[in-house]
């Protein structure tokens, strides 16, 4: 089995969410407990006690104790969880979206780091590493026996610091010792392309860099095509698992002018925050259409409904995620962290997606090579043991295939949006009209 992962995203915390974060020092209010809790409590330190003492094997207490916090916060909802001092560090790098390391996407493939790509201008790129290495020592010690995340977690580190790889090559004779100084990797939250006279935006997900990243693409795109010659964007949002809310709201109000982009709901019916677009569309109005699969989740799925119920873009694919819930990380004692489920977010139509997601304006199925099939490809939010069961959800559920082609002639998603923004194709659902824009009253 090959597992895919890249430096960046070691700890994959990010998931699928939406996140808002709670700085500032830890703790916070809560409802005085009633006798009968304190009374499960008693319970709970009595047993906590008996296993400590009797188990057949000590017990690590540590390990109880998280243990016993991410079962309760578990039973709530598949996206509330305890972060340890590790776990919240790594869930602070995805979000940020640079760290000290070398700039590589790495898999491990028999026992050895095989590398995906080195980054370009990063300081693997410079001392020479390829695609196809296979890294063999790390500061000489043998990668066999270590964990992917062990073997990520040692060659991060602090930046200008040193690192030694033994790198097997295909076709070297002897194993190559390469010497690289860390540095900072700043990961590219948005990928682009022109597509011939389309733009094309890849957001690969919602870190703090995702808004500079997107306006910087479009700032490319232009210069590489004459406005009179750009037909329109692609929004590619498929397999892209969410993130930061606010960077979600930044990244719709890049293609609204005016409205509601998302409203968030609390436990108290009057807690209610709402987010609108400013004035300015930064693509002037140009023709866009966002893709979305079931990898596409929570934040994606905010930028996709805003632009779905204002009419500014057509949405082309299959059924989104499903994922209507945004998760509040509280900082905790000894650098940990409590992430919790504490609002649902809806539409500017008033819609909750949770446990239904984004119905797309035009169908397209992405149907899997030969050698995939029989493989499931199916991610939804109602498929989750647990999850919140949303007020517009259904029998059918959410989510469809999370599958893309990793070469853009074979995917056919991608190749009927195209069509349309060219008017090789044509929809009554493309353009949409602003004028029927759908907003809640």
């Amino acid at each position: 089995m090959i597992r895919k992962l890249s430096l960046l995203f070691a700890g994959a915390l990010m998931g699928a969410s939406a996140m808002s974060v709670v700085y500032g020092a830890p703790g916070s209010t809560a409802n005085a407990a009633g006798s009968e809790t304190y009374r499960q409590l008693a319970i709970f330190g009595d047993i906590f006690e008996r296993v400590r003492a009797q188990y057949v094997t000590p017990p690590d207490d540590k390990s109880l104790v998280e243990n016993a916090i991410n079962g309760m916060l578990t039973s709530l909802d598949p996206h509330s969880s305890y972060l340890n001092q590790d776990a919240a560090k790594d869930m602070r790098v995805q979000t940020k979206g640079e760290f000290g390391g070398l700039g590589i996407e790495v898999t491990m493939e028999n026992d050895l780091i095989k590398v995906i790509t080195p980054m370009d201008e990063t300081p693997a790129a410079r001392a020479g590493v390829l695609a196809g290495d296979l890294i063999a020592e790390i500061d000489g010690q043998e990668v066999r026996g270590l964990s992917l995340n062990e073997a990520v977690e040692k060659m991060r580190g602090l930046v200008n610091t040193p690192i030694d790889l033994t790198l097997i090559r295909d076709g070297a004779t002897e194993p190559i010792k390469v010497t690289i100084i860390r540095d900072v990797i700043k990961v590219k939250a948005v990928r682009f392309r022109v597509e011939g006279d389309v733009g094309y935006l890849k957001i690969n997900s919602f870190t703090e860099k995702t808004y500079d990243d997107l306006q910087a693409g479009i700032e490319a795109i232009r210069k590489q095509v004459p406005d009179d010659q750009l037909k329109g964007y692609v929004l590619d949002l498929r397999l892209n698992p969410g993130g930061l809310l606010d960077q979600a709201v930044s990244v719709s109000d890049t293609f609204l002018d005016r409205g509601e982009i998302v409203s968030t709901r609390g436990r108290d019916p009057q807690d209610v925050s709402r987010f609108d677009a400013r004035p300015g569309d930064f693509v002037n109005g140009k023709p866009l259409i966002v893709l979305v699969n079931g990898g596409s989740a929570s934040a994606s799925e905010i930028v996709a409904g805003a632009l779905q119920d204002h009419r500014r873009a057509t949405v082309v694919g299959t059924q989104s995620f499903g994922k209507g819930s945004v998760q509040t990380i509280i900082p905790l004692a000894e650098n940990g962290a409590l992430r919790l489920t504490t609002a649902l977010y809806y539409t500017p139509a008033g819609k909750s997606i949770q446990g239904k997601g984004i119905t797309p304006d035009i169908k397209v199925d992405q149907p899997l090579p030969d050698e995939l099939k029989g493989r499931d490809f199916n991610r939804g939010e109602s498929d989750l043991r647990g999850h919140i069961k949303g007020v517009e959800e259904s029998d059918e559920g959410s989510g469809s295939a999370s599958y893309v082609p990793p070469e853009a002639k074979d995917d056919i998603q991608l190749q009927y949006a195209l069509d349309l923004v060219r008017g090789a194709k044509t929809d009554a659902a493309f353009p949409p009209n602003p004028d029927k824009a759908v907003m809640n009253q």
